[in-house]
């Protein structure tokens, strides 16, 4: 794979395209960077009055131009296809053979300046110092984090932990903040410190948020218990109350957040360094959005907060037409690296704790890895093969395990899918006794096959598609289909 890891040409070409002025949150990490992106942006649009926020993540989840968003909405095709006609012809002119992603970045930011949207958060594509990204210039930089660093990536990033934190620590700028994520691994701190410092730069740790019990007067009403029968209407798992003190507010923050999984705290935790951090050290550049931002606006922001495909539950309803026999509780998480498998596996533990009165129950993994060496698809699947029960569990876990391809994704040729046969292998070396399922190879629509698959199944249970956001993809598209149907 041949990918030119410098801003070279980037910064030949940025030149003839109209200045980059927003003031822009810039957000690394290996994991939990899009839902720091996610957070901050409803914190902002729940702002009185609201802010008006451009927002780029990549990948794309189900098309190329849903990566852009305007007020947490995917930017209009018609714009994004002028913005990128606009980009690509100065590219042609200039000759600057830019890669698609680079494109794709200019594109955001030249969307972004002509919205001229009150400020931007720009979720870093792959490391940071040299992420097309990072172009950005050093005046319109509000505040740069960096969220959980672990290996991935390393034929571009380093073979250690601490080289890729010092490549995602690059993000920041000079005499600026970098606000720094919980972490795993103890190497990242010194690491990121080193950068910092030889840019007289300051470095502030997370805040730390904190469970609390349900408070009725502050959350409502709690919704009914969680469950797995897809029979009848089915409940999400409620929000986690948390407490957090902000050193810019004098009372600590209440708040309820909907995203799943312990690690969505240390991501919270991050989002809220980053705004408090911003009211406490405002720049010239800051007056217009940090007059807004109050304790109860920040109570609305993290409660409205959504992150499609990271530990989200979705009911797909029988669908005759599609073979879909009986309804189906589906969680799908782009997990795709050992990091990010762990957490998922946790969260699937806490998931049969919910539910251990049950005798037995269905668990049918949906799953399609990305060829990304040296990361092994063993190094990805056993974090959540088998099944890790709760304490003193009696549950019987009838496990399913279908092995498919993702499709292809839009404009990213070098993004290639593991093949199932091998799939297969890591999953019966992990779990003999498990159910297979696996599609002949060429055949199209394979993740529709699979939850056909998957309804066959009598019981209450669980879908779990994971193992590439590519895969996820996928799983979107096809209720978009049901829906539009």
């Amino acid at each position: 794979m041949s990918i030119d890891l410098s801003l070279d040409r980037l910064q030949r070409l940025v030149q003839f395209l109209p200045s980059y002025t927003r003031p822009t949150f810039h957000i690394a990490g290996t994991n939990g960077k899009g839902s720091v992106s996610a957070i901050l942006t409803s914190i902002l649009r729940n702002s009185t009055p609201p802010l008006s926020v451009g927002r780029f993540n990549s990948p794309h989840l189900i098309s190329v131009h849903d990566c852009i968003a305007l007020n947490d909405a995917p930017v209009d095709i018609d714009v994004f296809s002028s913005a990128r006609s606009r980009v690509e012809g100065a590219d042609r002119l200039h000759e600057t053979k830019l890669s698609s992603f680079e494109l794709l970045t200019l594109t955001a930011l030249f969307i972004f300046e002509e919205a001229k949207v009150d400020v931007v958060v720009l979720e870093v594509g792959m490391g940071g110092r040299l992420d097309a990204t990072n172009i950005i210039p050093d005046e319109s930089v509000l505040v740069s984090a960096l969220t959980s660093v672990d290996l991935d990536h390393q034929i571009f990033l380093g073979n250690t932990v601490s080289e890729i934190a010092k490549e995602k620590a690059g993000i920041t700028r000079k005499g600026h903040t970098l606000v720094l994520g919980k972490q795993k691994h103890a190497e990242v701190i010194p690491a990121v410190k080193e950068i910092v410092e030889k840019l007289d730069g300051d470095l502030v740790q997370s805040l730390e948020v904190v469970r609390r019990s349900w408070d009725v007067d502050v959350d409502g009403p709690l919704n009914p218990p969680f469950t797995l029968d897809a029979t009848n209407s089915f409940v999400e798992p409620p929000p986690t109350p948390v407490r957090v003190h902000m050193p810019c507010f004098s009372a600590d923050v209440l708040a309820l957040l909907p995203l799943y999984g312990d690690h969505q705290r240390d991501n919270l935790a991050v989002a809220l360094t980053v705004i408090s951090t911003l009211l406490t050290r405002p720049s010239p550049i800051a007056q217009n959005i940090i007059r807004g931002i109050t304790p109860e606006t920040v109570f609305r922001g993290v409660r409205s907060v959504r992150w499609p495909g990271r530990l989200s539950f979705h009911l797909v309803p029988a669908e005759p037409a599609r073979n879909i026999s009986r309804s189906l509780i589906v969680l799908a998480d782009g997990a795709h690296n050992p990091a990010s498998s762990i957490t998922l596996g946790s969260y699937i533990t806490h998931l049969l704790s919910l539910v251990d009165a049950k005798p037995s129950l269905n668990l049918t993994y949906i799953l399609s890895l990305s060829h990304s060496p040296p990361k092994t698809p063993l190094q990805t699947l056993a974090p959540i093969l088998p099944p890790a029960l709760p304490l003193q569990s009696s549950l019987n876990i009838n496990l399913s395990v279908a092995c498919l391809r993702f499709t292809p994704p839009e404009g990213m040729p070098w993004v290639k899918s593991v093949a199932p046969g091998d799939i297969r292998d890591v999953v019966t070396s992990l779990v003999p006794d498990a159910e297979l399922w696996m599609p002949d190879e060429g055949v199209p629509n394979q993740l529709d096959r699979a939850l056909k698959w998957a309804a066959e199944k009598a019981g209450d249970g669980l879908v779990v598609v994971a193992g590439s956001l590519y895969l996820v993809a996928d799983f979107y598209r096809f209720l978009r289909v049901g829906q539009s149907q």
